[in-house]
């Protein structure tokens, strides 16, 4: 009725307004400072905007001046908000002993020297230095490494070479969406 009160016939004038409406505002217009960034989920590079006040990110979007993404991420970059802030996101190392039923919290320091010495036992019993012909190898087939999406260019550069010095030969990566 007030569109045709106001004559405002695509509803996009004064009637479409409301106290609800005039009192939204962006959720970064209160942040500290915006930081520009880089998408960590693949190699594209994808541009972002982060928010954050008081010390805290308040919101990750899409950065418009970048040449690569123009603003726009995909649903995997659109997330990383969650990925960085979610109260669901477990922040502790969690254990299920061999056999166990139940995952019981284990210190980092403890899981790291478990994860160390289960690395190098398998490395040592399993190291292949020559094959029956006598060709040098300087491998194992013990382990390998498959790395994620949320893994950015640098960590997987060091993620090859730190197992590729360990010997392992079957090292990859998952980045696809």
């Amino acid at each position: 009725m007030r569109q045709l009160r106001a004559r405002d016939w695509s509803g996009l004038g004064s009637t479409a307004r409301s106290a609800e409406t005039d009192a939204l505002r962006a959720r970064i217009s209160d942040a500290d400072s915006v930081v520009p960034s880089i998408c960590p989920y693949c190699a594209v590079g994808c541009g972002q905007l982060v928010s954050v006040r008081d010390g805290r990110i308040t919101n990750i979007e899409g950065d418009p001046s970048s040449p690569i993404s123009r603003g726009r991420l995909c649903p995997k970059g659109a997330a990383t908000f969650q990925l960085v802030t979610g109260s669901h996101r477990e922040t502790r190392v969690l254990y299920r002993r061999p056999g166990g039923r139940d995952w019981e919290p284990l210190a980092l320091d403890e899981a790291m020297d478990m994860v160390a010495a289960r690395v190098q036992k398998a490395r040592d019993e399993h190291w292949e230095e020559r094959n029956e012909d006598g060709v040098p190898l300087s491998r194992t087939l013990a382990f390998a490494h498959l790395g994620g999406a949320t893994l950015d260019n640098e960590e997987n550069y060091l993620i090859k070479k730190l197992f590729t010095a360990l010997g392992a030969i079957q090292i990859e990566n998952q980045a696809r969406i």
